[in-house]
């Protein structure tokens, strides 16, 4: 199984079916959710019967797929998670070389760096363990928040396009970064 060390201000453990209160509570606030679905907070009912399941499916230990929750260090208080699963996962394009990463955290955490710090973490953790090379991630355009985020980890911009899921199809930026072998 795929463990992450401690960063400098944050922990990391793989979510699993059991986690369903942490992400309910976080899918709560409007802002967190705004460039996910235009604000709307997610019903427990979707997160048990829609979310978890989703996570579960591409859910791998051994790999480090799945959602990587992320705690402070200060008081091992839960402030988001970091998603792992290779790119197009759930589609009939899915790359296993291309490692998306994406993140969610709490409103309260914006503006520290821990998004930033963490998906550097898992990142480097996913090459160094693993050896995958590929990363790549997206947002919607207007999240200039997670566009930092890419671009502080390294990722350029490579297109415009749509997004395919099942959930439903989104128009995204696609970033992506290429780190050297091990």
């Amino acid at each position: 199984m795929l463990t992450i060390k401690h960063s400098e201000r944050l922990s990391y453990r793989l979510m699993d079916d059991t986690d369903a209160d942490l992400l309910f509570e976080l899918d709560q606030d409007p802002a967190v959710m705004e460039h996910i679905n235009e604000g709307k907070p997610t019903s427990r009912v979707e997160i048990d019967n829609i979310f978890i399941p989703r996570m579960m499916q591409y859910r791998n230990p051994d790999k480090g797929w799945g959602l990587w929750q992320v705690n402070t260090l200060a008081d091992d208080e839960f402030i988001g998670w970091i998603l792992v699963r290779p790119m197009h996962y759930f589609s009939d394009d899915r790359d296993d070389e291309d490692i998306e990463l994406g993140w969610r955290f709490m409103q309260k955490s914006w503006g520290t760096g821990y998004a930033t710090e963490a998906a550097k973490a898992v990142m480097m953790a996913l090459h160094r363990q693993v050896g995958y090379q590929t990363f790549s991630a997206i947002a919607v355009a207007g999240n200039t928040g997670s566009i930092r985020i890419m671009e502080k980890l390294g990722m350029a911009y490579q297109k415009t396009d749509i997004y395919k899921d099942p959930l439903g199809d989104t128009e995204a930026v696609f970033y992506s970064a290429t780190l050297a072998p091990n």
